[in-house]
């Protein structure tokens, strides 16, 4: 499925999905609920709402598509957890946490002149995923924080795989939060899991500790593709991982599925469709199988023993994808996402809405509103750094930038985006500019406006990124 490369694709899709609710619940057959008009969904946003990101770069093996930054060694483990409880302390703004007068985090030498003649040039070793400086980064704009009344609504565990920590290791995040945050409701805390790392007392515990949602990394309910995939579990694990949640006390969960799979039938699309919703998630995120360069898949595309689903199959997927779904009560709300009536993953919707948020751990996001941090993806050079508050480059946004995020975040959901916000966020040019652009995909049905309400349907989300990208600024 093509994508659009932007900063904000940058977050990436974990940071870039997923819920108590009660097990019967009653699925409306007919209109798919995202198809009406959407705005009971539109909340005005408080200015001081925020949303935590932590990373937990572990995993137990390496599956064949994945180019998040894990490693699948815990070495460094206990190193790792002080560090991260020593970052969400410093992004909290809290003084004293590290030696005073060291940089921080340095500006982009892409985006910012003045800081390429000041960073020496960069090397990359094997274990790297991105280019580190050789020498101490000099002293940028500031690491992104948040203040302590900052109401931080959601906390998000992505990895990797954060399954691997204890449930105590994660309670000790979350009571973190709390103490830093004292007015943080936390009203969604996700913890990303793989099957088969979900017993039913680790589940309890972890239900305990605070977690109130999972998003559960199935992917697919064929044996014979999660062997492909090199996932660790097998079908029957991850069925019994979702009942062992529910008898553990959690009523909010999504799952992970993957479409475009060469081998996969439409037959066995719709056996993978059928058992989701047997299983009565709250919340189900389906991904188009993307052949990265750096995976065990991109090297085979390379050496031509992998060819991607050809674009006729993956339309017909996404189109039984969205019938079944919308068919069985979900609404679709964003490209990839689905939930049911209130259900919506609250904490992915704040890289949608424009919400600030925080990025704790190597490879991790942040936030403000006009900058972008990004930590260094590399686990050494993240424990080096960190102390001088220096792991992260940081990225100014300037106002096309913000409007190109702007336009990009608003059309890839069913909210769309309003002409009215747009004029107040970006001024009366910047609106005319996207009112001349639009036209020509009005006329053809591929952007639709109801209101001073733009938004793409749903139909068409499978060829956004043509619409959208030509809505951009240059």
């Amino acid at each position: 499925m093509p994508r659009i490369a932007t900063t904000a694709g940058k977050a990436r899709k974990k940071q870039t999905g997923t819920w108590p609710g009660t097990p019967a619940r009653q699925r409306r057959k007919g209109r798919c609920s995202c198809d009406k008009d959407s705005d009971r969904h539109r909340k005005s946003i408080p200015k001081n709402m925020a949303g935590v990101y932590i990373h937990i770069p572990f995993c137990k093996s390496r599956c064949h598509y994945c180019d998040f930054f894990s490693g699948t060694s815990l070495e460094r483990r206990r190193e790792l957890l002080a560090a991260l409880h020593a970052e969400l302390e410093l992004r909290a703004g809290a003084a004293g946490s590290f030696p005073a007068g060291e940089p921080l985090c340095p500006a982009n030498p892409r985006t910012d002149p003045a800081a390429a003649s000041r960073t020496a040039p960069t090397t990359t070793s094997r274990t790297d995923q991105t280019p580190v400086s050789q020498t101490n980064p000099a002293k940028g704009p500031g690491v992104i924080t948040l203040s302590a009344a900052n109401r931080i609504e959601t906390l998000y565990f992505g990895g990797g795989t954060p399954s691997l920590l204890t449930p105590h290791e994660l309670g000790d995040f979350i009571r973190q939060v709390r103490e830093q945050w004292p007015d943080a409701p936390l009203e969604e805390v996700t913890v990303e899991a793989n099957p088969d790392d979900l017993s039913l007392s680790y589940l309890a515990t972890l239900r305990r500790e605070g977690a109130n949602r999972l998003s559960i990394g199935i992917q697919s309910f064929l044996d014979r593709d999660l062997q492909w995939m090199h996932r660790r579990h097998d079908a029957r694990t991850a069925v019994e991982a979702v009942k062992a949640a529910r008898r553990a006390g959690f009523g909010n969960l999504s799952i992970d599925l993957i479409y475009g799979v060469p081998q996969m039938t439409p037959e066995e699309w719709r056996y993978n469709l059928e058992h989701a919703l047997e299983l009565q998630p709250e919340h189900i995120s389906a991904y188009h199988l993307t052949i990265e360069p750096q995976t065990p898949f991109g090297r085979q595309a390379r050496r031509g023993t992998l060819r991607e689903a050809d674009p006729e199959t993956s339309r017909a997927q996404f189109a039984l994808l969205r019938e079944m779904l919308c068919g069985a009560g979900y609404e679709h709300y964003e490209v990839s996402n689905f939930a049911l009536p209130e259900r919506r993953a609250r904490h992915n919707s704040h890289y949608w809405d424009g919400t600030p948020y925080l990025g704790i751990g190597p490879s991790a996001h942040s936030f403000d509103g006009e900058r972008r941090q990004w930590n260094v993806a590399n686990l050494s050079r993240y424990l080096e750094l960190l102390p001088q508050g220096a792991q992260c480059e940081t990225e100014a946004l300037t106002p096309d930038m913000q409007y190109n995020e702007y336009v990009m975040t608003r059309l890839r959901t069913a909210d769309g985006l309003r002409t009215g916000d747009l004029a107040v966020r970006f001024g009366a040019r910047k609106l005319q500019y996207f009112l001349r652009q639009a036209q020509k995909f009005t006329a053809a049905g591929t952007l639709q406006v109801e209101s001073g309400r733009y938004y793409i349907p749903p139909t068409h989300w499978f060829i956004s990124d043509s619409v959208i990208s030509d809505l951009f600024l240059a």
